[in-house]
């Protein structure tokens, strides 16, 4: 059984590092906790690792963000995998820094990511893993807000959290989306 698990962001240095970015780092800690290496392939860089006798798909859009869901869309496709078993992983100005929240359904909540997957897929009933990035911003300072680099002190806040995304992740291709949203989300 095979999973496609997507970490959100946009590739090159300059978003290296960015709170935008987090869904790629979690897809690299994953990668790199599974032994997997990305390989730069169409519309993004692919890993495959496994869990528990399942496969997993690792993709890092190498679109732009708001681009997300030609990748997606293409993956899935070439895959053949369910949207059932794939998951989104993104950032979200609308959780205090560091909190994760797992969905099966939901809105594009205002990203631009989000929309652009949903557009693409024609729904909106993914499975998506929410990572909380904050909304420590002046009104109109959203986009430098999300492309800016994390403080020290949020660094201390995310590192663990990544971890604890991974995990979920895991969860998520071996028990489904329901329990591991009971076991994860209220913590």
């Amino acid at each position: 059984m095979k999973y496609l698990i997507t970490g959100l962001g946009n590739m090159g240095p300059d978003y290296k590092g960015t709170r935008h970015n987090i869904g790629f780092d979690v897809v690299d800690a994953l990668a790199r906790d599974k032994e997997g290496v990305f390989i730069p392939s169409r519309y993004g860089d692919i890993a495959r690792v496994k869990h528990r006798g399942k496969t997993l798909v690792l993709l890092k859009p190498s679109v732009f963000m708001n681009r997300s869901g030609q990748s997606i869309r293409y993956w899935l496709d070439k895959e053949n995998i369910s949207l059932e078993r794939s998951l989104v992983i993104t950032d979200d100005v609308a959780l205090p820094t560091g909190q994760l929240r797992m969905k099966q359904k939901g809105s594009d909540g205002g990203h631009n990511g989000l929309n652009d997957i949903i557009v693409k897929l024609g729904r909106s009933d993914f499975p998506r893993l929410r990572f909380g990035i904050g909304n420590r911003y002046p009104k109109g300072g959203q986009v430098n807000y999300v492309l800016g680099r994390w403080t020290r002190e949020e660094m201390e806040i995310i590192e663990p959290q990544i971890n604890k995304a991974t995990e979920m992740i895991l969860a998520f291709t071996f028990m489904g989306i329901g329990k591991t949203m009971t076991l994860y989300n209220n913590k």
